[in-house]
């Protein structure tokens, strides 16, 4: 009998130990995510648009990378040429297209005023597609400051390229934007929406904290000198992608980038409507993510590696607690995850708010656990995964 009790307290004894651990482990990967959220994201949270930072409205060139858009042309055009902007033009870049494309622009481009049209039929093995057509539209702009986006895309406003242009200075060079996605039915939309307001959180939040590392090409602006200076996309020329990301880690600053959020700088996309689609254009920007700074591969390595800790950790604890029933571990996971959940709803809130109402806010915790589902997957994924299929965009 005496020694069914020494084995007992033993048993006791090792639970709360192994319970202590846990615990302790879990507060650690939480103080790391709420560090991010109380130091980088109150930036955005907080964050007020105010007077424009420029004196003067400088010339503006748009450029718009397209191949095989014809459809998307149609709606995106009219509304670029009817910005109201004192001094701009859009070179659209019409990457051997054989849809139809061409014939369609050549048949309408003298009724636009401030659009001209280049055809690229050109193709070269030491340069991507897109890097090409972007890099010819910058030796070609007559303007000094060049704002970029895509065929699939539809500025909100006829001031977008105000609200755009009036961040830029003579100390910032660079403009990031944000670019939602058209709001549709089904799960695909909605998460597809959630990683692109969770990356703008992201990347607005370290660009104000000086840790600029991307940005979207849908929605970008910088000065051709700046490109230049950099060599425009001569260091990674033959990487698809990264002519948003990858030029970013290079040619930002801790000082050079501003962001833009005002409702009129909004660019709507339309979204991928396929998880095939969706998932081969994440492996492309998985892709290009290994060629970012050191410090910047940390930051959102920690990010993400301490969202996976969280929740992982948190299972266990779940697991453990039932399985003891140990009332004292389930508490402390209730007021870890309640202290984290009230942090990152109060703030993501906010965000949203700024961001368009991007996201559904009762979504959030929902959102939280489908982040933990895809860090796991693509984290794996980052280890196993082939050379992604070259596709144009």
């Amino acid at each position: 009998m005496t020694l069914y009790l020494h084995q007992d307290d033993k048993i006791l004894q090792l639970s709360s130990i192994v319970a202590d651990y846990l615990l302790f482990a879990l507060a650690a990967f939480v103080f790391v995510q709420l560090c991010y959220y109380l130091f980088f994201f109150t930036k955005l949270a907080f964050y007020e648009e105010g007077a424009n930072y420029g004196n003067e409205l400088p010339g503006v060139t748009v450029l718009v990378c397209a191949w095989n858009e014809r459809e998307n042309l149609t709606e995106l055009i009219p509304l670029l040429d009817a910005q109201d902007y004192p001094e701009f033009e859009v070179i659209l870049l019409d990457d051997r297209s054989d849809d139809g494309s061409e014939a369609f622009i050549r048949e309408h481009i003298f009724s636009w005023k401030h659009i001209r049209y280049m055809r690229i039929n050109d193709q070269f093995s030491h340069i991507t597609p897109k890097k090409y057509a972007l890099t010819i539209g910058m030796r070609q702009a007559k303007y000094p400051v060049a704002l970029m986006t895509d065929a699939d895309c539809r500025p909100t406003s006829n001031h977008w390229i105000t609200a755009m242009t009036s961040r830029v200075n003579q100390e910032k060079d660079i403009v990031l934007g944000f670019s939602p996605y058209i709001k549709e039915r089904g799960l695909l939309n909605w998460f597809i929406r959630c990683e692109t307001f969770y990356a703008a959180v992201q990347y607005l939040s370290f660009a104000l904290a000086g840790f600029t590392y991307m940005g979207v090409g849908r929605n970008i602006l910088y000065k051709r000198s700046v490109f230049f200076a950099n060599k425009g996309f001569y260091r990674h020329k033959n990487i698809y992608g990264g002519d948003d990301d990858i030029f970013l880690n290079e040619a930002s600053t801790r000082t050079n980038t501003a962001i833009s959020i005002a409702e009129e700088s909004l660019v709507y996309s339309v979204p991928k409507t396929s998880w095939q689609s969706w998932y081969r254009q994440k492996q492309r920007h998985m892709s290009v993510s290994t060629f970012y700074r050191m410090r910047n591969k940390i930051l959102l390595g920690l990010l993400s590696g301490a969202h996976i800790a969280v929740w992982m950790s948190g299972i266990a604890i779940l697991i453990f607690g039932l399985i003891t029933r140990d009332i004292y571990i389930l508490q402390g996971l209730g007021i870890l995850f309640a202290a984290r959940w009230i942090i990152q709803w109060f703030l993501l809130f906010i965000i949203n708010n700024k961001l368009d109402k991007t996201v559904e806010w009762f979504t959030f915790l929902f959102m939280d656990f489908a982040f933990f589902i895809y860090y796991l997957v693509f984290g794996f994924l980052t280890f196993t995964r082939r050379k992604p299929r070259k596709t144009w965009n």
